[in-house]
């Protein structure tokens, strides 16, 4: 696999400022969390170097940030209680790495599975839910550490207690340290964003703890630790076999949460600078740095959202800030432990709040507010399933929010009633469009969605309630409709015949040629082979015997006179039967020459000049042809009579008079498509000249297949004389 940096030359001032905030602010956090997960403090320092730097080096991320992290930590500290290991203790410190392990094998395991493909589906309203959510968790957990008091662990229900219960333990020097941080700092992040007052007021903390001595007035700080690198241990995962399924599920759970809030996360920050992130690849780099985390004896290590939004507060485009906190996390852990205890704990508080409180999407909520109710829904009820729930369940209910909207649009799509506007091309919404009028007698309806059994009965209700005593046709324009299920087929095809009983044609029409196969195969093949798909809106109408200037409701006519829709020239047979358009053409001349044969066999040559081929196309099942497509019928058409001949059912003279007649209406066809476009007449006249070279062959073909039958027959007499 190959590695990358993601190193950005124009940016690495900012990544390397970032990479230094970034491991300033996650000392107070990784220890915390360190001390929830039962390890201790140092522990945190440890997830903050080893992983970081692996991640580096295989996420696609240019600017996440990860480390130890409160939902694993949480997760991994309330299951050492309820199997009654001490937080701390030696049994803790071999049993958490081997969850970590266990936890790194899933994120692998959801890596080959391609897991992470399904949070494509995930909508950003349900991104910017869940990611609020997440914020705004973590800032009720870390809240009472404002006042002095003690970071809480689980959701809302169990934190609003705890924050009650924490302020026995107010300090007022220690809210106004720490409430003065948030304020200070979003002040200055209003006025001055570029400003690094972060960083000023670390060390406005370290000046004032070290110049008033703050501990002696009850003020928090960090606990002093003991420096230098983590050894290096191998985990061993017999230490978890007397509850080996139990460990199982949990590491199973929180590889989950890493995946969907470290992907949800990154993905938002990919989606609000516009590039891609590999999902494979981070799960890759989930699975590489919880191995890392093993083995220096760390707890889980998860995506910090707090700490990604603070590296992108100060411009971070790349790893080489998450490089840079690795570097700089070493450099604390060999020389700058001993001044930990002059860092106050309401003063780190303040900037982790300020983090998180910047990524709660307060924009995206009122916008969604104002635009979409159903969006804001989503949003609102992802947050807050995080904040009841936790971080899966809250994912889950945004998704299946997302689906069920989907699933909603899907069942209720755009539809409308279609007219003309008088001198117009096209077919326009009548609610929409004031000046547009019904064709008279005639529906014309759009549907803008796939047809399946949860929305038919919309479609069919839409279309039964419009119905008029007046209504003659009734034409549904397809183009929006590119699936159908077998439910759906088999209602359309009853709908269709419901109709016909009270003397209304139903047609479908401007759909891909898709439609009709599918149409086919699920039964409704007579549907199609009666005429009732037309290519276009037009043919549609001149198969109702509708011609332009078409009728309209309260005008005396369409002011658009004597125009043919270019589309008329489309073969709509290939549209609507694909590989079957040939065969399926044949049989349409095989009626024309059934409806004929009884005359033709006793008709003087005077009355074969008085039919008519137009009409004869007109009796047969599809009904009108388009002007090309009956070019391929004619011909067909004169092969039939060629067969009629050569039986002797009808004789020279008759034939030739049939031809004239066939001649003349080619003579109609290419006048009609003169109107089209001129230069289409080059291309008819070209394919005359082919169906005349099909019809002398397969006229020779007959022929010889005439002799060949011809000869079988008498060698079948003189083998029977022979008897």
């Amino acid at each position: 696999m190959r590695v990358k940096i993601n190193l950005s030359t124009k940016n690495l001032k900012n990544d390397i400022f970032s990479g230094l905030i970034v491991a300033l602010v996650s000392i107070p956090i990784s220890m915390g969390y360190a001390q929830i997960a039962g390890l201790p403090p140092v522990y945190g320092l440890y997830g903050s170097l080893l992983p970081i730097f692996v991640y580096a080096f295989f996420a696609s991320s240019p600017q996440f940030v990860v480390g130890v992290d409160a939902m694993p930590a949480a997760m991994v500290g309330s299951s050492l209680s309820l199997y009654g290991i001490t937080a701390g203790s030696p049994e803790a410190l071999e049993v958490v790495p081997a969850i970590t392990l266990l936890v790194a094998v899933w994120l692998f395991v959801l890596r080959i599975i391609k897991a992470g493909r399904a949070l494509k589906y995930i909508s950003d309203s349900v991104l910017g839910g869940f990611i609020s959510g997440v914020g705004a968790t973590i800032i009720m957990m870390q809240l009472p550490k404002l006042w002095g008091g003690n970071a809480g662990t689980g959701e809302i229900l169990q934190l609003i207690p705890h924050i009650i219960q924490e302020f026995s333990n107010f300090n007022l020097i220690s809210l106004i340290l720490g409430l003065g941080t948030v304020i200070i700092i979003q002040l200055f992040k209003r006025f001055f964003p570029k400003f690094p007052m972060t960083v000023v007021m670390l060390l406005v903390g370290f000046l004032l703890s070290f110049v008033f001595k703050l501990e002696n007035y009850g003020v928090k700080m960090l606990p002093s630790i003991e420096g230098g690198l983590p050894a290096f241990i191998l985990p061993n995962l017999k230490c978890l076999k007397d509850n080996l399924l139990e460990y199982a599920i949990l590491s199973l759970t929180i590889a989950l949460v890493i995946m969907a809030q470290t992907l949800l996360a990154a993905n938002s920050y990919a989606s609000k600078y516009d590039y891609e992130l590999n999902n494979n690849r981070e799960l890759t780099a989930y699975g590489m740095m919880n191995i890392a985390g093993a083995v220096i004896g760390s707890c889980p290590i998860n995506g910090s959202v707090s700490r990604s939004g603070i590296a992108d507060q100060f411009g971070c485009k790349s790893q080489v800030m998450s490089i840079t906190a690795a570097i700089s996390m070493l450099l604390i852990l060999l020389f700058c432990t001993k001044f930990f205890c002059y860092l106050p704990v309401p003063v780190l508080t303040g900037i982790v709040v300020c983090a998180l409180h910047g990524i709660i999407n307060y924009k995206q909520a009122k916008r969604l507010f104002k635009l979409n109710k159903s969006e804001f829904s989503i949003f609102v009820f992802a947050a807050i399933g995080v904040l009841f729930l936790g971080t899966i369940y809250g994912v889950v209910i945004g998704v299946v929010l997302s689906f069920t909207a989907v699933v909603q649009k899907a069942v209720v799509p755009p539809r409308a009633f279609l007219g003309r506007i008088p001198g117009q091309h096209g077919y326009y919404n009548l609610s929409r469009n004031k000046n547009a009028k019904s064709i008279k007698n005639t529906i014309i309806y759009r549907f803008g969605g796939n047809l399946f059994f949860a929305n038919i009965g919309t479609f069919i209700s839409d279309i039964e309630n419009s119905i008029k005593p007046e209504t003659r046709y009734v034409i549904v324009d397809a183009g929006g409709i590119g699936d159908i299920d077998i439910t759906a087929a088999d209602k359309i095809k009853a709908l269709a015949q419901k109709l016909e009983k009270r003397n209304i044609l139903f047609y479908l029409t401007e759909h891909q040629g898709h439609l009709n196969d599918l149409l086919r195969k699920y039964g409704a093949e007579k549907f199609i082979e009666n005429g009732r798909v037309r290519r276009t809106m037009s043919l549609a109408l001149r198969s109702c015997g509708i011609k332009k200037p078409y009728p309209l409701e309260g005008v005396e006519s369409d002011l658009e006179t004597g125009y043919l829709e270019s589309e008329d020239r489309l073969a709509e047979f290939e549209w609507a039967f694909g590989e079957e358009a040939e065969e399926k053409m044949a049989k349409l001349a095989d009626e024309m020459v059934s409806n004929l044969t009884e005359k033709l066999a006793s008709a003087s040559l005077e009355e074969i000049n008085e039919f008519n081929i137009e009409q004869m196309e007109e009796k047969i099942s599809w009904g009108k042809i388009g002007l090309f497509d009956e070019e391929q019928l004619l011909e067909n058409f004169v092969i039939k009579l060629e067969n009629l001949f050569a039986d002797g059912k009808i004789n020279k003279e008759q034939i030739k008079e049939l031809e004239k007649l066939i001649e003349q209406r080619r003579k109609v066809i290419e006048e009609k498509v003169s109107l089209i476009n001129p230069k289409a007449i080059e291309m008819l006249h070209s394919r005359i000249k082919l169906v005349d070279e099909s019809i002398h062959t397969k006229r020779e073909k007959n022929i010889l297949r005439l002799k060949t039958l011809k000869n079988r027959i008498k060698n079948e007499i003189n083998k029977t004389k022979k008897d």
